[in-house]
């Protein structure tokens, strides 16, 4: 009862390596990212896979994920994504626990907020330095702070980086994904204009006007910090190779690190299958009701059991960004169906198409539909599964 992940591994890997040159020759260094489910093939495989790749830094999403990886690449920097905090009974453990990993001298803090700076100074001693990045506030209104926030934090962190109990790192960026109409900027920070039609001064994106607008800024936030005028890097993501070149072209004193996850690891998608083991085959000649619910069946035809269900993510799916009036007729269609007792599924037949549920998924199988006249697949064959690899849970990684 096998839901399985194969992976063309000699495919997987040159894709890897394609990306690592480009981002490489648009001039910043590659942060690869293994967090959640390990985009279905897990953080230890993850962490192995960008050790190969030469990077020095893997960074994870949560405090959680943080000693599997370090366990799993021991020879590299962690950074922690998750913002820092000891507000919160589970999240201080949890970073305490860090604290006292032995690999705490690898892992690298995220801080957004100036409290969040205070607190992890009072963890911070010479003989057990812990390392920081301050994140930035961007148009992904998430996590980051303002100039006003990040210089109270630079100034809370300034005597321990003096005493050596603090490094800091450098300024982390979260951008979105989708181009900003407007990029987070101060007021006239990086636009000059005639008084009529303000112009950027620097050319790109906004995301692109948004690094450089904050990189700008990042040198004069450090300056009374000793030795540190010109110290740290920019950690960014969700920037395209021209807008890694137009940010380095821009402010090419401050190194650029940019974090990546699934154009990584999941950009070259036919190295990838998910694939279900068909386990039961079942003639329906007379279209009688099966499964938990007692759906019926399709008459003169076949009921096929197939693991892959819910606990491995199959049929699983996070709401879609339908922005163009396609995506929406899609997603209405799709809920009509379902409201109507119709469930399209993942797996694909041998013989071409999708194949319906029977009824919903079940946690480690499903029920699948053949209709009159298509032969089913025997037992031991494996079916295709269209799935989300973000959170797709296999049971065996072949490759």
């Amino acid at each position: 009862m096998s839901f399985v992940i194969v992976i063309d591994t000699p495919r997987w890997r040159s894709h890897h390596e394609r990306v690592r040159d480009a981002v490489a020759a648009a001039g910043a260094t590659l942060v690869p990212v293994a967090k959640g489910n390990g985009y279905g093939v897990g953080n230890a495989r993850l962490a192995a896979e960008a050790a190969r790749l030469g990077a020095g830094t893997v960074a994870v999403g949560t405090v959680h994920e943080a000693p599997a990886v370090l366990a799993a690449a021991p020879q590299r920097e962690v950074l922690v994504l998750e913002p820092f905090t000891l507000t919160g009974d589970v999240e201080a453990r949890a970073w305490q626990a860090l604290a006292a990993h032995p690999g705490a001298d690898r892992v690298l803090h995220t801080v957004a907020a100036p409290q969040a700076a205070a607190q992890l100074a009072g963890l911070a001693t010479p003989a057990q330095p812990r390392r920081v990045l301050l994140e930035g506030a961007t148009s992904m209104h998430r996590f980051g702070m303002a100039p006003d926030e990040l210089a109270a934090a630079v100034a809370t962190l300034a005597p321990h980086v003096a005493s050596g109990a603090v490094v800091l790192e450098g300024l982390a960026l979260h951008l979105p994904i989708a181009t900003p109409d407007q990029p987070r900027t101060a007021p006239g920070a990086i636009v000059a204009g005639d008084g009529t039609a303000p112009q950027p001064l620097v050319p790109g994106s906004a995301r692109v006007q948004e690094v450089v607008d904050w990189g700008l800024r990042w040198p004069s936030l450090l300056a009374d910090l000793p030795g540190l005028a010109d110290a740290g890097a920019l950690w960014v993501s969700h920037l395209q190779d021209q807008e890694c070149a137009d940010v380095r072209a821009a402010i090419p004193d401050l190194p650029l690190r940019l974090r990546m996850g699934t154009r990584l690891w999941l950009g070259e998608r036919g190295a990838l299958r998910a694939r279900g083991t068909v386990l039961a085959v079942h003639p329906t000649p007379d279209g009688r009701p099966a499964g938990y619910h007692q759906r019926r069946t399709p008459r003169d035809g076949h009921v096929l059991v197939v693991s892959g269900g819910t606990s491995h993510g199959v049929a699983l799916a996070a709401p879609r960004p339908a922005r163009s009036v396609r995506q929406r007729a899609a997603a209405a269609g799709e809920g009509a169906l379902e409201a109507a007792g119709r469930f399209r599924s993942p797996f694909h037949l041998p013989t071409g198409g999708t194949a319906w549920f029977l009824e919903p998924p079940h946690m480690h199988v499903s029920m699948l539909k053949v209709p009159r006249g298509v032969i089913p697949p025997p037992v031991g064959e494996f079916l295709d599964c269209d799935v989300r690899f973000t959170t797709v849970v296999p049971d065996v990684i072949l490759g």
